[in-house]
């Protein structure tokens, strides 16, 4: 289930002013303590985080079901990325199209937020545990301001949709834009692994008749068996693409296996490779992130870039409060042109 501000040409159309609250933030290397042991506020439940920055202040989206009290899409804002508060939620209940495209489906997953063309578009999924009857939806607005007379969500509707002869899952999404300007959404849950789809700058969605679709990694595995693999985000960084994507199982709370590896490629199309040159297709790729004694299963991430600095954006699940989910955020450090974190 997936995310943010990413690190590609969609950050030009960011704020590049950071606020007091930003400035005062753990940059890679330095003394202060991790955002992570800082945290505070509404932190909890929050699955499959992205996040983005309108003006001064920092938004950010997650999972949500409709029997939680956070809601559909979970809302929550901060002034410094530290201190965070729940204000709300996106929708007031599954649209109609989507609740008939997948019947039974109770929540709205894995959102992933850009600003384009003057809008945020916010996607999102649609589906149930282990199916691949899915989709992917997509809602827009011209500020995340509430206050504002612009400030109105615009359902779009469908975006991709898996049907169960399909060889990949229409679930957690995320949109790039590449070093030619080119859109590109990626996505996956299991099944043959991750997919990648070019789509139209103009409308966020696949243009009529677009047919192209490529693989970008999976885990294949011996008797055919979905394969835990999922949760993809793309970013570009100093003429290579990076990929991540989360290894194993989440939503198990502390018994959740989830771990987050990436690869890279000169072409946004693959192939991706780890840190040993293994392709990312046969099941390979560099650990980026492991959980530790307390917070076990990080995974579905986000890139958040701020400046020149760059975070990963997280849910974990805390051992030590009955394995909730729970938002995390680390600085991303770049070791010879891989990232690297520590949680």
């Amino acid at each position: 289930m997936t995310n943010g501000s990413y690190l590609n040409r969609r950050d030009l159309l960011r704020a590049t002013t950071l606020s007091l609250g930003a400035l005062l933030l753990p940059r890679p290397g330095s003394a202060q303590s991790p955002i992570n042991e800082r945290l505070a506020g509404n932190l909890f439940p929050v699955h499959d985080p992205c996040l983005v920055k309108e003006g001064d202040t920092y938004h950010l989206f997650s999972t949500g079901q409709a029997a939680d009290a956070t809601g559909l899409l979970p809302w929550r804002t901060s002034k410094d990325l530290v201190n965070w508060e729940l204000r709300g939620k996106v929708f007031d209940a599954i649209p109609k199209w989507a609740q008939e495209a997948v019947p039974g489906t109770v929540g709205m997953w894995a959102p992933d937020i850009i600003h384009i063309n003057g809008e945020y578009r916010l996607y999102y999924s649609c589906s149930t545990f282990g199916s691949n009857r899915s989709v992917i939806g997509l809602i827009a607005n011209r500020t995340l301001d509430s206050a504002s007379p612009d400030f109105q969500w615009e359902d779009r509707g469908l975006v991709i949709e898996s049907q169960r002869n399909d060889d990949f899952n229409a679930i957690d999404s995320n949109v790039l834009v590449d070093r030619e300007g080119q859109h590109w959404l990626t996505l996956g849950s299991f099944w043959s692994g991750i997919k990648l789809f070019p789509i139209d700058a103009r409308t966020g969605k696949p243009r009529p008749g677009e047919k192209r679709k490529y693989s970008l990694a999976s885990r294949p595995v011996p008797d055919k068996a979905p394969a835990a693999i999922e949760a993809p985000f793309l970013i570009e960084r100093n003429g290579y693409y990076y990929l991540f994507v989360s290894f194993d199982y989440c939503c198990r709370g502390a018994s959740s296996s989830y771990y987050i590896v990436a690869g890279r490629s000169k072409s946004v199309t693959g192939p991706y490779v780890g840190r040993d040159g293994k392709s990312m297709l046969d099941g390979y790729g560099t650990q980026i992130l492991r959980g530790d004694r307390r917070f076990r299963g990080p995974g579905h991430n986000a890139i958040f870039r701020e400046g020149s600095n760059d975070y990963l954006v997280y849910h974990a699940y805390d051992a030590e409060h009955d394995g909730r989910p729970t938002l995390r955020i680390a600085p991303v450090d770049w070791s010879d042109g891989w990232p690297v974190v520590s949680s």
